[in-house]
């Protein structure tokens, strides 16, 4: 460990880490779906939703990594400061969020395989896919885990900046799109793209990854902005392809795809068509490296947030064994995101679990930025380390809009039970 009021000589690409890690965890496939089904519907205009979105994670995760950094605590302890309510609220969130994800992304890495070779069944290749994940993560080595969701975030990062380079976007409209303008009955469109950009709970898992890089004291404040401001650039680009691709092939063609999942292999489809089936094919591996990084990084990062929140409830110590990477409740809620839910590949989906998992879900943002906004201004972040007047303007603008897409959320959860 290297002392002094700078951080280490670290090699260049060494300094971006964790940042990447959250951004390849939180563009998923759904994330992916979202975008390319609004460029379909509304071509380049909410181009600048996906700029407001990648911008407000930033303040997000930018926010959560400086409470880490400057009070050395888990955003864990941070919420538990707060009072007994957030234990009460963030228990069973993890606990049903994590069965009911652990069956989507298996079921959406599954379909991104089945798709690239056809045998077996999705269920199957989903299976295969969280048991894979389950071996990467087991030891709780950060370097290896770090290493495997680089190499997918260049692979998912390649295969749509090229789908996008080859439909010869309209440079013109991309730039009319990057002026805030809601097209009539897109508002709904408007909150999901801006707020799917680049994750949910992954983006509290942020702190977590960086005490596994060994960042954990001020003196990483500026690496961490660096590595964080990087990691959402990439993203930006990456969600900006997807909604070209959308706005280029499938709007200008008046294409129609179907939603969840399933609609990112007809779009593989409609590039196989276009461009030949190198290009379809090269796709679905994009495809598959956005589901499948999105699925490691849920199995690493949201299981340490477990570890941490068990372990504290428990009364455990800050540096317990069982609250830290491969420790026993890391492993547990690791086969708790793999095991079970393989029950609901094969049974579908029970309609209360996915009601509590929608409402639950749906309040985690709200939750996140009201609470951060708490804790950052308050005595339990040293005064140095505070939100200035813009940061807390910026991160009430992001409470009010995930508490707008909350309620949204919430009356589609209820009306799809109903």
């Amino acid at each position: 460990m290297t002392h002094g009021n700078h951080p280490p000589a670290e090699p260049k690409w060494n300094l971006v880490g964790p940042g990447l890690v959250v951004a390849a965890t939180g563009v998923g496939a759904a994330d992916l779906i979202a975008t390319t089904v609004a460029g379909s519907k509304y071509g380049y205009a909410l181009l600048w939703a996906v700029v407001a979105g990648c911008i407000m994670k930033v303040i997000l995760v930018e926010g959560a990594g400086r409470y880490t950094l400057a009070t050395g605590n888990t955003i864990f302890e941070g919420w538990s400061s707060l009072g007994r309510w957030t234990h009460w609220y963030f228990g069973p969130y993890i606990v049903i969020w994590g069965f009911v994800y652990g069956a989507a992304a298996m079921a959406g890495t599954g379909l991104a395989l089945y798709s690239l070779l056809p045998f077996g069944s999705v269920a199957a290749w989903g299976i295969v896919s969280g048991l894979l994940g389950l071996a990467l993560v087991w030891s709780g080595r950060y370097d290896l885990f770090e290493k495997v969701l680089t190499a997918m975030v260049i692979l998912m990062f390649i295969t749509m900046l090229l789908a996008a380079i080859l439909t010869l976007p309209n440079l013109a409209e991309i730039a009319a799109g990057l002026v805030p303008v809601i097209p009539e009955g897109a508002m709904i469109n408007v909150l999901s793209v801006a707020g799917g950009v680049g994750g949910t709970i992954t983006l509290a898992a942020y702190g977590y990854w960086l005490r596994e890089k060994g960042w954990t004291t001020p003196r990483f404040m500026r690496v961490m902005r660096l590595d964080n401001g990087i990691a959402y650039l990439v993203t930006g680009i990456f969600v900006i392809s997807t909604l070209i691709v959308g706005a280029e092939l499938l709007y200008s063609a008046q294409i129609a795809i179907g939603s969840g999942d399933q609609g990112m292999v007809d779009l593989a489809g409609v590039l196989a068509d276009r461009y030949g089936a190198w290009m379809g094919k090269l796709f679905l591996v994009g495809f598959w490296a956005a589901s499948m990084s999105s699925l490691v990084g849920v199995w690493n990062g949201v299981s340490l947030m477990f570890a941490d929140f068990f372990g504290h409830v428990q009364g455990k110590p800050h540096d317990h064994p069982d609250r830290l990477s491969g420790g026993r409740y890391y492993k547990f809620y690791i086969v708790w995101l793999t095991i079970p839910p393989m029950v609901m590949l094969f049974l579908g989906q029970p309609v209360y679990l996915i009601l509590a998992y929608g409402v639950l879900g749906a309040l985690f943002m709200p939750f996140m930025a009201i609470t951060l906004l708490w804790i950052l201004n308050t005595a339990r972040t040293p005064a140095e380390w505070r939100n200035g007047l813009v940061v807390n303007i910026m991160m009430g603008l992001c409470a009010l809009t995930f508490a707008a897409l909350a309620v949204d959320q919430l009356r589609g959860a209820i009306m799809r039970v109903l």
